[in-house]
């Protein structure tokens, strides 16, 4: 008797086996995307982590759009061919806007305030997610549309209004360095990986238009993505 490889029959077989590996690929994919970054642990290359992240840092903080500070990030920095940003709306996990952001926006009792979160990712690397609290009332019935029907970041969206960003706080939530390295003379350990953690910067701004009105409130908190994969 002679055996023979059995293979499935058929258009639907077929198809069912193209929708698995498909399927398998996604899932490889989006598990490169989460990896955690790991860079060697000597000095050079926890020295060079610093200075790119110090690097993207100033850069958010000299530019109003922090969508575009990123297009030119992922591009300068070859972290995808295409260098695109596109915008990952992030449904049901609504934040109220609590008093703070209340008062930042100077809100004024019972006005609506909108909700919107967001991934910024350069091709299959999320760089940064953002949380917005924005004021419906200070944007036009077209830039309401497009906040609420498309995935269109919120800082290309609002672009017309000539709107200006002022920073209210930017932390460097890890540094491959600890403070005062140069003193101390800790410069890590030679050998090794450095295992980066997820959220590396974070900023909270309030965006306001022509007229000097508040009309948002960002945090926005950027990965571990904003690196290379390797040390350069």
């Amino acid at each position: 008797m002679t055996l023979r490889p059995v293979f499935p029959s058929g258009l639907r077989a077929w198809s069912a086996l193209l929708s698995v590996s498909a399927f398998n690929l996604a899932l490889f994919a989006s598990s490169l995307a989460t990896a955690q970054t790991v860079w060697p642990s000597s000095f050079t290359a926890r020295l060079e982590a610093l200075a790119l992240l110090q690097s993207l840092n100033a850069d958010l903080l000299s530019h109003d759009s922090a969508t575009e500070t990123l297009h030119r990030w992922c591009a300068d920095h070859r972290l995808n061919p295409a260098s695109s940003i596109v915008a990952e709306r992030v449904h049901g996990q609504d934040k109220p806007a609590d008093a703070a952001v209340l008062a930042t926006l100077n809100a004024a009792p019972g006005e609506m305030v909108r909700y919107r979160r967001v991934r910024l990712a350069c091709g299959d690397r999320v760089l940064s997610e953002a949380d917005n609290w924005y004021l419906p009332a200070k944007l036009t019935p077209q830039m309401n549309q497009a906040l609420d029907a498309s995935d269109t970041p919120f800082g290309l969206v609002v672009k017309p209004l000539g709107f200006h960003r002022r920073t209210l706080s930017a932390v460097l939530l890890f540094s491959p360095l600890p403070a005062a390295w140069d003193l101390t003379g800790a410069r890590g350990a030679p050998d090794g990986d450095l295992a980066i953690p997820h959220e590396v910067i974070q900023h909270r701004a309030v965006l306001t238009n022509a007229a000097g009105e508040p009309f948002s409130v960002v945090v926005e908190t950027y990965t571990d993505k904003v690196l290379p994969d390797r040390a350069p």
